[in-house]
């Protein structure tokens, strides 16, 4: 960095960003931050902040008051809900399909749980007998999933799961960062108690925002873990250590008092991204959050035609796999990096690598939020199909965009 590089506005280059996310956010919601900041207790803000609350239901297809934003990136969303529940020594279950399980299990950890794992290769999903059978087995007290795992582009059915925690009295939390606005998502249908997500993805905004919602049991456990620490107790809870959240910035309660009527102070609202997380809402249910669906479901659909049309295969269960994200394997002969950095250095086009055991055997190429469009696919595909040959890769010339057009003219959005 020369002396006078840092005193230069910023000005980064342009990206189409066509990766597991971020994605380029939608120009109304960069216009939405750019609005002038107001005081957190303002009667504007304040209204703002219950606007969001209500929209977020609609988006996460729940009747929970208690639906509000964590400040901070879809991983704060997480804790929050994990630290906020989890005991010293309670026992949790969670089905390991990818590296964001593994993240569920080591955040768990530092809350003292005892963390129990199920596990199933790569590429695949489970059953809704599979974990039924592992909550008989360990009987946690809360069944931590995600919904969707970018690592390896399943999308873990859920359904089913719901009444499932019911009937073993198990608390249902899912991880639906990935996943929210571009597949379906039904909270209340589905028995969840507690959801959180992320801008970033489907939702078209910058990651530094985490809306959550939490049933009327989630909270209930939550706020009795507050009366222990405020010093009142009850029958059922004796060791107030035990009881107690460790964490003030995470601590759903007092998150809460913050969002509800009392406005009692907790942290200053982080305003820009108040406005971002209200406009990435606002623009989904302006389209309708079914037309958001399908609009991924097409446009997903479209590049995997594409990218079959290549030649190439791709990975994982293709019945269980995310609208908005795909793993394609990198061919033999052909260094994956290289042509990731030739897509972004002569076209501007950004997609991922991956993790774990498939670090450098596949790409993921998103196709989500903002760039859930017919242009992007199809810049992106003829952009791969060329640096595929500069590379010597033998593809089929040009049958990629014409698969691609053959999905769109079938189906619309």
């Amino acid at each position: 960095m020369s002396e006078s590089s840092k005193f230069d506005q910023i000005n980064p280059p342009y990206r189409l960003l066509m990766g597991p996310g971020p994605i380029n956010a939608d120009p109304r919601v960069l216009r939405a931050m750019s609005s002038q900041l107001l005081g957190q207790y303002d009667p504007v803000m304040t209204n703002y902040m219950n606007q969001v609350m209500e929209l977020y239901r609609a988006l996460f297809r729940t009747k929970n008051h208690w639906t509000l934003l964590v400040d901070g990136t879809s991983r704060s969303g997480i804790e929050a809900v994990l630290v906020s529940a989890i005991r010293p020594g309670d026992k949790v279950l969670v089905p390991v399909f990818g590296r964001f399980g593994h993240l569920l299990c080591e955040i768990a950890r530092r809350c003292r749980a005892e963390v129990h794992t199920i596990e199933v290769p790569w590429g695949q999903v489970f059953s809704a007998d599979q974990i039924e059978d592992a909550i008989k087995k360990v009987r946690p007290r809360l069944l931590l999933t995600v919904q969707g795992d970018t690592s390896t582009t399943m999308l873990q059915p859920l359904a089913e799961l719901g009444d499932i925690c019911r009937r073993h009295g198990v608390l249902f939390y899912t991880d639906a960062t990935a996943s929210l606005g571009g597949n379906a998502l039904a909270t209340d249908a589905w028995g969840l108690d507690a959801v959180s997500a992320g801008l970033q993805k489907c939702l078209a905004g910058p990651s530094g925002s985490a809306p959550i919602t939490l049933s009327p049991q989630f909270v209930e456990v939550v706020r009795r873990r507050q009366c222990v620490e405020q010093g009142i107790r009850t029958a059922d809870h004796v060791d107030g250590d035990d009881e107690m959240i460790y964490s003030n910035y995470f601590d759903l309660g007092m998150i809460m008092d913050y969002w509800g009527p009392e406005r009692l102070n907790h942290h200053t609202e982080a305003t820009s991204m108040l406005f971002a997380a209200r406009e990435c809402a606002r623009v989904i249910l302006e389209e309708g959050l079914e037309c958001s669906v399908a609009r991924h479901q097409l446009h997903g659909a479209a590049m995997l035609a594409g990218i079959q049309g290549l030649g190439l295969e791709v990975f994982g269960d293709q019945s269980h796999r995310m609208n908005n994200v795909l793993g394609v394997i990198i061919p033999p002969g052909v260094q994956g990096e290289q042509v990731r950095q030739m897509l972004l250095n002569d076209f501007a086009i950004e997609i991922g690598t991956s993790f774990g055991p498939l670090q450098g055997k596949i790409w993921r190429i998103g196709t989500m939020g903002y760039n859930a469009r017919k242009d992007c696919v199809l810049q992106t595909l003829a952009a791969l199909e060329a640096v595929l040959n500069r590379l010597g890769f033998a593809s089929r010339q040009g049958e990629a965009l014409q698969a691609a057009w053959n999905v769109y003219t079938a189906g619309s959005c």
